[in-house]
C-alpha cells in the first residue's frame, strides 16, 4: 500500500505529461502552437544572421520587433519607418511578428482555459484578454466571420488579433477558421497602416527631419495613455460593484 501511494504522484505526473504531449500533437491548438514556436525560432535565427552580416540593420529590426510586441503594430511600424526601413522590410516583419504572437498566445490561452497548462505569470494578461473578448463578442456574434474580420482589421483599445482569436474561441468557431480569419484581417490592417503611415510621414517630413520619430513617440504615448485610461475605468467600475 505504501509503495502504491508513493508511486501515485509519479503516475499522475506521467499521465498529465502524456495528455499534454497528445494534445500538442493531435489538437488544432497544439499544431498551431508548434507552428508558432517554429516560426519564432526561424525568425530569431534570421535576426541573429542579420546581426552578424549587418549589425546596424539588425538593431533596427530588433527595435521594430520589440516596439510592435510592447505597443502594437502601429507603433512598431512607425518605428520602422523612423529608422528609414522600407515597405519591403516593415510590412513582412510586422506580419511575422503578429503571426507569431497570435499562433503562440492563442493556443496557450486555450490550454489555460481548459486547465491543461497553468501559467501563473500570464494569468493577469489572459484575464485582460478574456474580459476584452467577452466585452466585444456580441459584435462578432451578430456579424459572424465578417464581424471577426472587421474587429481585427479596425482595432480599438485592447482589441486586435489576439483578442479576436479569443472571441472566436468563446463563440465556438473552429481553431483553424479563427486563425485564418484573424490573420487575414491582421494582414489587411498592416497594409492599411503602412499606406497611412507613409502618407503621414511624407506630410510631416516637410516640417522636421525627425518627423517619423516624433510620430512614433506620439503613438506610443497615446497607446500608453489609452491603456492606463482603460485600466482606470475598469478599476472604478470594479470598486463600485464592490
Amino acid at each position: 500500500m505504501a509503495d502504491s501511494n508513493q508511486q501515485s504522484p509519479n503516475g499522475s505526473h506521467l499521465s498529465r505529461a502524456k495528455k499534454i504531449k497528445t494534445t500538442l500533437l493531435s489538437s488544432p491548438e497544439g499544431c498551431i502552437l508548434l507552428i508558432g514556436v517554429a516560426l519564432a525560432m526561424i525568425y530569431t535565427l534570421w535576426l541573429g544572421v542579420m546581426f552578424i552580416l549587418s549589425p546596424d540593420r539588425a538593431q533596427d529590426l530588433i527595435g521594430l520587433t520589440a516596439v510592435a510586441i510592447m505597443f502594437g503594430r502601429a507603433a512598431g511600424m512607425a518605428f520602422g519607418y523612423s529608422a528609414l526601413l522600407s515597405h519591403r522590410t516593415v510590412i513582412p516583419v510586422s506580419i511575422i511578428v503578429e503571426t507569431v504572437l497570435v499562433m503562440i498566445i492563442y493556443p496557450l490561452f486555450v490550454f489555460s482555459w481548459r486547465h491543461l497548462l497553468t501559467f501563473k505569470w500570464l494569468k493577469k494578461f489572459f484575464d485582460r484578454i478574456q474580459k476584452a473578448a467577452e466585452k466585444n463578442q456580441d459584435f462578432v456574434r451578430r456579424y459572424g466571420i465578417i464581424g471577426l474580420f472587421a474587429f481585427v482589421w479596425f482595432p480599438f483599445w485592447m482589441t486586435g488579433p489576439v483578442v479576436g482569436c479569443v472571441i472566436g474561441f468563446l463563440l465556438g468557431l473552429p481553431a483553424w477558421i479563427t486563425i485564418v480569419v484573424v490573420l487575414g484581417g491582421t494582414y489587411v490592417a498592416i497594409v492599411c497602416w503602412a499606406l497611412l503611415l507613409q502618407t503621414v510621414n511624407q506630410q510631416i517630413a516637410q516640417y522636421s527631419p525627425y518627423a517619423a520619430m516624433i510620430l512614433m513617440v506620439v503613438l506610443v504615448v497615446v497607446i500608453i495613455a489609452g491603456h492606463f485610461l482603460q485600466r482606470t475605468i475598469h478599476d472604478n467600475k470594479k470598486s463600485k460593484h464592490q
